[in-house]
């Protein structure tokens, strides 16, 4: 069914719309407005109608040199795109908890899949209801790639600056990768390149990579994180369309950034075992305008600066959150108190939860087919999917048995398309003793 930018952009803003005046962007008594992205994803139903699942504004992430700090309770990256994606992973989450804890087969979103449909490497006890779409919307074009001819256009002098030790077998640019990941709008010659997310010339150093690196790379991962992935079949869980402002959208960029036609074309046609595909998003633009955009008209005397908070939310008043440094606002960064509900160690706890109850599911409508000394409890623990989850770290989970389709997956797409790909490591040695109570 056809979805035009400006619907799925309107679901979004509608959203946040919804939200609280503390949450959103500040106009200052001395004439300063904040600015800040929004993003969010909506789902499409096979009657058509559209839900907002997931929406996030928030423009910052960790320096390399605080990641070990994290420990699963701060986010790492808190740019709208990457907190809308976490944000819907919650979402999914908490959709296979319900269902879990029933014996019906589906709810809105989310089915159970039957036995006949699991494979040893696409096992997955759950699965995205059939004929669900998922549109992405952002008010800023994703930084990196994708904002190159943005960036350029923007400049005095946009002529590209001279770019050290790069060689010269890219398809779209004079150089290739570079021997370090590039810094987020440094060197905009160098185009179709993994970069990481912008910041200042004095900010510490980040290895996260940029939104539109990561988008690109769900386009094969799939928008589930490597924990959902372990409870939701990646099959269907692909964005569909990603809709950006007019404003926005370079169409020689995104094509670049995320086409077939662009760096991504070692991917084309390519599947992969477990339910992963390279599946290609369209790009929508819509005249429609987030009234906190960095387009925002302003009153003589006015100032637009870059707000300092990020929010989320979700389907329901539970899933609302205000951020600051990737940890709840008010809370010291890096305390147990300040972990939000999209962070590592209660995202853990939650699949964790559901596998458990899934499995337990999975065994009392086998009761036919198992001997009377065998202990339930005991049948639940020793299952696969429980035993990974239970392994001594939570890099140990990302690096388990059950996920190796996956690594097999990114590995790919590092090495074929998205070469020069840094991967931001540390902090992710916290075991499961060191959960947190609650979801």
């Amino acid at each position: 069914m056809e979805i035009s930018g400006d619907a799925i952009a309107e679901a979004v803003l509608k959203e946040f719309e919804k939200w609280p005046a503390k949450r959103k962007p500040l106009m200052r008594s001395d004439g300063v407005r904040e600015w800040v992205p929004l993003s969010g994803i909506v789902a499409q139903d096979k009657h058509g109608q559209l839900t907002c699942l997931a929406a996030a504004t928030g423009m910052k992430c960790l320096p390399q040199n605080k990641i070990s700090q994290a420990r699963g309770v701060a986010i790492h990256d808190w740019h709208a795109e990457i907190l809308a994606i976490r944000s819907l992973n919650r979402v999914l989450l908490d959709e296979c908890h319900e269902l879990a804890k029933t014996y019906d087969e589906s709810n809105r979103f989310i089915r159970r899949r039957n036995r006949e449909e699991t494979t040893e490497n696409h096992f997955q006890p759950f699965a995205l209801n059939d004929e669900i779409s998922l549109h992405m919307y952002c008010s800023e074009a994703p930084c990196g790639d994708a904002s190159m001819e943005l960036i350029m256009a923007s400049q005095e002098d946009s002529t590209p600056w001279d770019l050290p030790s790069l060689s010269t077998n890219s398809p779209f640019t004079n150089s290739s990768k570079p021997s370090s990941l590039l810094h987020g709008r440094g060197h905009f010659s160098a185009l179709g390149q993994v970069r990481g997310k912008p910041s200042r010339p004095d900010a510490p150093p980040t290895l996260s990579k940029s939104c539109s690196d990561k988008l690109a790379l769900k386009q094969s991962t799939s928008l589930l994180s490597s924990l959902t992935s372990l409870l939701i079949s990646p099959q269907n869980a692909y964005l569909t369309s990603l809709v950006l402002p007019s404003s926005q959208y370079s169409e020689t960029a995104c094509t670049r950034a995320f086409s077939s036609s662009g760096r991504l074309a070692p991917l084309k046609g390519k599947t992969w075992v477990g339910g992963y595909s390279f599946q290609e998003f369209k790009v929508l633009t819509t005249e429609k305008e987030f009234a906190y955009s960095r387009r925002q008209a302003l009153k003589p005397g006015e100032k637009l600066v870059p707000s300092n908070i990020a929010s989320i939310s979700g389907l329901s008043p539970v899933d609302s959150e205000t951020l600051i440094g990737g940890t709840l606002q008010g809370r010291k960064q890096f305390s147990l108190p300040g972990a939000s509900r999209i962070c590592k160690r209660r995202m853990w706890q939650l699949v964790l939860s559901v596998a458990s109850i899934a499995c337990q599911h999975v065994l009392i409508n086998d009761r036919d087919n198992r001997k009377p000394e065998e202990n339930e409890d005991k049948l639940v623990a020793d299952h696969a999917l429980v035993k990974s989850l239970k392994a001594k770290t939570y890099a140990e989970v990302k690096e388990g048995n059950l996920l190796k389709e996956r690594m097999k997956v990114k590995r790919e797409v590092r090495e074929t398309a998205l070469m020069g790909w840094v991967r931001n490591e540390g902090g992710e040695g916290f075991g499961p003793e060191e959960l947190l109570r609650g979801n």
